[in-house]
């Protein structure tokens, strides 16, 4: 049985659909319609609901898409919904007020999503500037009403922040704490729906019990991607396994050589330390989707689904990360670039799982960049994602070189022709220029609706220069070169 908690009413489910999403079941089940249906794929924000829990003993919340999170997935949970915030009398939540008060809606569809996503940051950040509350609205669009009435909203709560007891889950964190703690799965939880079925795991070790006996089933830790095979392609998942609540899969160690990261760690849980190891990684994180994408989406469901534009796996390959991949026959590890054997092939045996990440620290002398190209700067899907990294000796020559791209071949794959060229080679204009002709023509792009094979390859030998020009400060002379060479 499923048990968490909607709002303050406790919930138990036996007959939940393992692809019934939290959206469909407020609204068609709970008559909660203040979240609204708009993409059905966590793009526009307008379903973003709070979802509390425990990470490391402490409660934790944080915004989620509900239109592709499913409820079978909210085991020891608390659910926070837009009718939870106003008192009982009606008296509207402080966030709610300061969006009246700043003229924040118009039409008012996209508004629940604004105030909980504004709720969110209003729980988690007493002083927000600008640019947090920017980041906290990058999942959330709207038509009418534009950003500068919601920012102003935002500025105006935080400034003029009332006691936190108004609020109804401020003031009861330790008892939601307490029952959270009480609703944890004591033992693995096998449920059917009709011809569908899914298991929750109580622990690591269950989880590969269950994975011996069901080697084909789907593995949903974040379901940014699970919940598109549902919303959008209307695929048979069944049966599922949900691993999000595994706390064994979301531990961060570090130790001298460098970061492992569980498999379950979302991207916001690793952001914090992506920006004092890795901070070029940690751009790239907030151009992940928005805010609630990045709370739901983990690390190791990225490179586990094998997608050939998936963003982490060009930079982390130019890194050297390793895989643990794990089983009932014990643990296996594999550089990360090995994991990838073509498209939707990856060197998992039957039974194997993800377990964690290895990230090795970047050596002092070493350069190293990641580029993601889309079509909007904001956009999730990317045409072409680029890693460079170089080691430089005294003289200034390069003396390692790994390149690896996303969205270039069937797999994440190292450019070995051009890192061979470079080594050896003074780090120079002429020898980037070089490389650059070598790198466009390193791979076979596809054409597709994200960008021609000619772009992709254009691009891929321009990043090489980018990557130049960002180590040595010759941009001017490489502009001039690159004119030059075109006849202008």
């Amino acid at each position: 049985m499923i048990r968490f908690i909607l709002n303050d009413e406790p919930v138990a489910l036996s007959d939940i659909s393992p692809t019934m999403t939290l959206l469909d079941w407020l609204r068609e089940k709970k008559r909660l319609t203040g979240s609204k249906e708009g993409c059905g794929e966590g793009d526009c924000g307008a379903c973003t609901v709070l979802v509390g829990r425990l990470l490391n003993g402490e409660l934790v919340y944080e915004t989620v898409n509900a239109c592709i999170r499913f409820v079978a997935s909210l085991s020891a949970t608390h659910v926070v919904t837009i009718e939870h915030l106003a008192g009982k009398d009606g008296e509207l939540h402080p966030v709610q007020q300061a969006m009246v008060d700043c003229h924040g809606s118009q039409c008012g569809f996209c508004t629940p999503g604004f105030v909980m996503s504004l709720y969110s940051l209003w729980m988690s950040n007493p002083a927000p500037s600008a640019n947090d509350v920017e980041v906290a609205l990058q999942g959330n669009l709207c038509r009418c009403t534009g950003y500068e009435t919601i920012l102003k909203a935002a500025l105006k709560v935080a400034a003029e922040r009332p006691d936190a007891l108004v609020d109804p889950v401020m003031r009861n964190r330790a008892e939601i704490s307490a029952k959270l703690e009480e609703l944890k799965p004591k033992k693995t939880i096998r449920q059917f729906a009709g011809t569908e079925r899914f298991i929750v795991p109580a622990n690591l070790s269950e989880f590969a019990q269950v994975l011996a006996t069901e080697p084909n089933a789907t593995i949903v830790a974040g379901s940014t991607d699970t919940g598109l095979w549902v919303t959008k392609q209307m695929r048979d998942i069944s049966p599922v396994v949900f691993i999000g609540h595994l706390d064994e899969l979301q531990t961060i160690q570090q130790t001298s050589e460098g970061i492992t990261f569980g498999a379950g760690v979302t991207y916001s849980q690793a952001l914090p330390v992506f920006k004092q190891h890795f901070p070029k990684i940690a751009k790239l994180f907030y151009r992940i989707g928005g805010q609630q994408v990045r709370n739901m989406g983990t690390i190791g469901g990225n490179i586990a689904n094998g997608s050939p534009i998936g963003d982490t796996p060009p930079p982390l390959i130019a890194l050297g990360a390793t895989l643990r991949l794990h089983s009932m026959a014990g643990p296996r590890e594999i550089a990360l670039e090995d994991f990838f054997i073509a498209y939707g092939k990856q060197d998992r045996l039957p039974g194997e799982f993800v377990e964690s990440l290895t990230i090795p620290f970047l050596p002092r002398n070493d350069h190293f960049a990641v580029y993601k190209i889309s079509k909007r700067r904001d956009e999730d899907i990317s045409a072409l994602c680029g890693a460079f990294r170089i080691a430089l000796d005294d003289e200034n020559s390069v003396t390692e070189a790994r390149i690896a791209f996303g969205g270039m071949a069937a797999t994440p794959k190292r450019a070995t022709e051009v890192e061979n060229f470079l080594k050896g080679k003074p780090w120079s204009a002429e020898t980037a220029n070089a490389a650059r002709d070598l790198l466009s023509s390193a791979y076979s792009p596809l054409s597709d609706w994200r960008a021609t094979a000619e772009y992709r390859a254009l691009t891929a030998g321009n990043l090489m220069l980018r990557f130049f020009a960002e180590t040595t400060g010759e941009a001017i002379e490489l502009q001039r070169y690159a004119m030059q060479e075109a006849g202008e």
